[in-house]
C-alpha cells in the first residue's frame, strides 16, 4: 500500500506534470483539462493543475503550452528532459506518456527521486520483460508511491461492462476469449521510433498488451504458454528510416494458455480499415456468452439455455466521461481511478498496478519469441530471462 507522504500535501490539490508531450502526452492534457473543471465541483472539492511540461522535442513542447493555452489552462513550465521536471518541486504526480523504450530509465528515475512522484506510465510499462521486473522491484522500495499503468482499454463502456457481466458469474466458468482488433496502420510518431521492434518492444508488446490484460481479466488466471503466427505483409514495407525497413508485424494470431485451463485468442490486422469495429470480444463460459464491440458500444449476451432468440443488446455509456478523446473516454476514466487512488491516501492501490504491467509485456514478448522460433513459449522462459 502506498503512504500517505505524497498525497497528505496533495489532498486538496494535485500538480501533474507530464513526460512526453506527442500524442498521448497531449491526450492526457486534454483529459487533466476536462478532469479539473469536474472535480473542481466535487465534494470535498480538489483542485487538479498540470503544472509542468518536459519533452526534448522542441515541437512537441510547442504543441503542448498551444494546445494548454487553447484549453484555457495556465501557462505550464517546460523542461527538455524529465530530470529537470521531477527536481522542480512543481508536481506531485508523473504522466509518462514519452516513447516506449524511454520508460524504463524514467520510471527508475522517479522511483529513485527524493520527492515521491506518483506515477501513471503509458502502456507498455517497458519493452522488456528484464526492465519491467526491475521497476517492479525498485517500486516495492517505495511505499509512499502509486505506480498505475495505462492498459485503459479495461474502462472503455462496453469492455467494462462486459468485465462486470463476466465477474457476475452470468456466463459461468470462462472457458475461451477470443479478442479480434482489425485497424489502421500505426501512426506516424515523432521520428518514426514505433516503425522498429528494438523501440517499441515489437507490435505484440507495443499494441496488443492491452488485448493480453483483458484476457487475464476475463479468464481471470495468470498466463502459462504463447503460440503466435505473424508476419509484416502489408504496411511499412515501402518505408525506410537511416537506411533501415520496419520490423514491426502487421498481423498475427496469437493463443494464450492460462493456468486455471482457459484459452485467449488474439486475431490482430493492421491493413483492416474497412472494418465496421474495431475491438470485438467475445468471452464464452460454460453457461453463456458475452460479446463487446467497440467503437459500436454494444453488449450481447446470451445463456445456452435461451440459444440464439436469448440473446440480449445493451447500449454501453458510462455518464462519468466529460472527454471522448482517442479512446472512446477510457483515457478520461483512467485519470478518474489515478486521482481516486491518490486521493485515498494509500487505502487502496491503483486499479491496473504494475504487475499487471509485467504480465500484459510477458505474454506480448512470449508471442513475439514464439513467432520468431516457431513455438510454444512459457511465461516462465521469459520472466526467466
Amino acid at each position: 500500500m502506498a503512504a500517505t507522504t505524497a498525497t497528505a500535501a496533495a489532498a486538496a490539490e494535485v500538480r501533474y506534470g507530464i513526460v512526453g508531450v506527442g500524442m498521448m502526452g497531449r491526450e492526457h492534457l486534454h483529459n487533466l483539462a476536462h478532469l479539473a473543471g469536474e472535480v473542481g465541483r466535487a465534494e470535498p472539492p480538489v483542485r487538479v493543475r498540470v503544472t509542468c511540461l518536459a519533452d526534448p522535442h522542441p515541437e512537441s513542447l510547442r504543441l503542448g503550452l498551444q494546445l494548454a493555452a487553447d484549453l484555457g489552462l495556465p501557462a505550464p513550465q517546460i523542461f527538455s528532459g524529465h530530470g529537470e521536471l521531477l527536481d522542480s518541486g512543481l508536481c506531485d504526480a508523473v504522466v509518462v506518456s514519452s516513447p516506449n523504450m524511454t520508460h524504463y530509465q524514467i520510471l527508475m528515475d522517479i522511483i529513485s527521486h527524493p520527492k515521491p512522484h506518483h506515477i501513471l506510465v503509458e502502456k507498455p510499462l517497458c519493452t522488456t520483460v528484464q526492465d519491467c521486473q526491475k521497476v517492479v522491484e525498485a517500486a516495492k522500495q517505495r511505499s509512499d508511491i502509486l505506480v498505475q499503468v495505462g492498459l485503459e482499454y479495461r474502462y472503455m463502456p462496453p469492455v467494462a461492462k462486459l468485465i462486470d457481466t463476466v465477474k457476475s458469474g452470468t456466463l459461468g466458468q470462462v472457458r475461451m476469449v477470443a479478442i479480434r482488433e482489425h485497424r489502421f496502420p500505426f501512426l506516424v510518431k515523432v521520428n518514426n521510433w514505433n516503425r522498429f521492434n528494438c523501440n517499441s518492444g515489437g507490435t505484440l508488446v507495443e499494441k496488443c498488451c492491452h488485448f493480453f490484460d483483458l484476457m487475464r481479466l476475463f479468464a481471470a488466471a495468470n498466463p502459462v504458454r504463447v503460440m503466435a503466427s505473424g508476419a509484416i505483409d502489408v504496411n511499412h514495407k515501402d518505408e525506410v528510416y537511416d537506411g533501415k525497413v520496419p520490423d514491426i508485424i502487421d498481423n498475427a494470431y496469437v493463443i494464450v494458455e492460462f493456468d486455471n485451463g482457459s484459452r485467449g485468442m488474439l486475431d490482430l490486422c493492421m491493413f483492416a480499415e474497412g472494418s465496421r469495429n474495431e475491438q470485438e470480444i467475445s468471452v464464452v463460459g460454460d453457461i453463456g456468452k458475452g460479446e463487446a464491440f467497440v467503437p459500436e458500444s454494444i453488449v450481447r449476451v446470451g445463456k445456452r439455455t435461451g440459444g440464439r432468440d436469448g440473446v440480449v443488446t445493451i447500449m454501453a455509456e458510462d455518464e462519468r466521461i466529460k472527454y471522448q478523446g482517442l479512446h472512446h473516454g477510457s483515457s478520461y476514466l483512467e485519470h478518474l481511478n489515478f486521482l481516486s487512488a491518490i486521493r485515498l491516501q494509500g487505502a487502496s492501490g491503483p486499479s491496473v498496478d504494475i504487475t499487471d504491467g509485467l504480465l500484459s509485456v510477458a505474454i506480448g514478448v512470449a508471442g513475439q519469441l514464439s513467432i520468431e522460433k516457431g513455438r510454444f513459449v512459457t511465461i516462465e522462459e521469459v520472466l526467466a530471462g
